[in-house]
């Protein structure tokens, strides 16, 4: 097993997968260098643990997930998780009548989200509106929709009530939606 876990060629070969992936989930380039150089360090560590139930990869993505994790409980630790912030009122507030309908509904893209997942044009669109999204909201939907943590863990580690979750989600998606229905990608489609 040693044989294939060669840590000189970790970085060749994946470290820039690795970086690219802790990028979009974390935004700043310093915050993903450090984690990825965390995440070889880390598998360097355990390197002898590594029993080969799966591949090199997978394995190191592994560990980078867990120190993605990390590093958003040492957000946590420093910032609070409030409805109420910087971020002013919520633009979609008067999205909706009285009777729970949308006042101006969402427009029908007719697109096929296989098809949109591998359009490049669509996924820099959505990178450009997740960049816009507040450093709170920007980092429970990556965590929720991304990641794909379950909510009750989300809850845990970001310290809110379900209750909060589901606003900061439902906001979130509210203004990537209406980032992505103003931007270029959706006219050019």
């Amino acid at each position: 097993m040693a044989e294939l876990l060669n840590s000189d060629l970790w970085v060749e070969q994946y470290g820039d997968m690795l970086y690219r992936y802790t990028l979009v989930r974390v935004k700043d380039p310093d915050d993903a260098e450090e984690i990825v150089q965390v995440t070889l360090l880390a598998a360097l560590q355990a390197k002898d643990s590594f029993q080969g139930r799966s591949t090199e990869k997978s394995w190191l993505f592994g560990i980078l997930k867990h120190k993605i994790l990390d590093h958003f409980r040492d957000l946590k630790k420093h910032r609070t998780y409030e409805l109420a912030s910087e971020d002013g009122p919520d633009p979609l507030e008067n999205a909706y009548l009285h009777n729970g309908q949308w006042a101006n509904a969402p427009k029908n893209w007719d697109t096929d989200p296989h098809k949109a997942a591998e359009n490049s044009q669509l996924v820099e669109a959505l990178s450009m509106c997740l960049d816009k999204l507040s450093e709170k909201f920007r980092n429970i939907f990556v965590l929720k929709e991304i990641e794909g943590l379950a909510s009750e863990e989300i809850c845990k580690e970001m310290e809110i009530q379900p209750t909060n979750l589901w606003v900061i989600l439902h906001r979130a998606r509210n203004q990537l939606r209406k980032c992505l229905e103003t931007s270029h990608w959706n006219t050019r489609k």
